[in-house]
């Protein structure tokens, strides 16, 4: 089963302060499902994760180490269907 990581997750693994057990256990899945290649991201979410980093060596690296995560393609019926399960 592949798994589409929200940005939350992604900013949360990225941050390099203190975190708690269960953050820490977050952090441990993700690492997780991206050493079984399970994350999947898409162009939504990666500029959301890129928005905000005003250092541009930064923001390379960053978006550098995000290519390795091809973006999933987003259908229209993608989006009915999150709709229908939000609703």
């Amino acid at each position: 089963m592949n798994v589409l990581v929200d940005t939350s997750v992604w900013s949360l693994a990225l941050r390099k302060n203190n975190k708690n057990n269960e953050q820490n256990n977050i952090i441990d899945k993700f690492k997780e499902l991206i050493k079984d290649l399970k994350v999947k991201i898409i162009g939504p979410i990666r500029q959301e994760i890129l928005s905000g980093i005003k250092d541009n060596d930064k923001y390379e690296e960053l978006k550098e180490k995000l290519s390795y995560f091809p973006d999933e393609s987003l259908l229209t019926e993608d989006y009915e269907e999150a709709a229908k399960y939000f609703n």
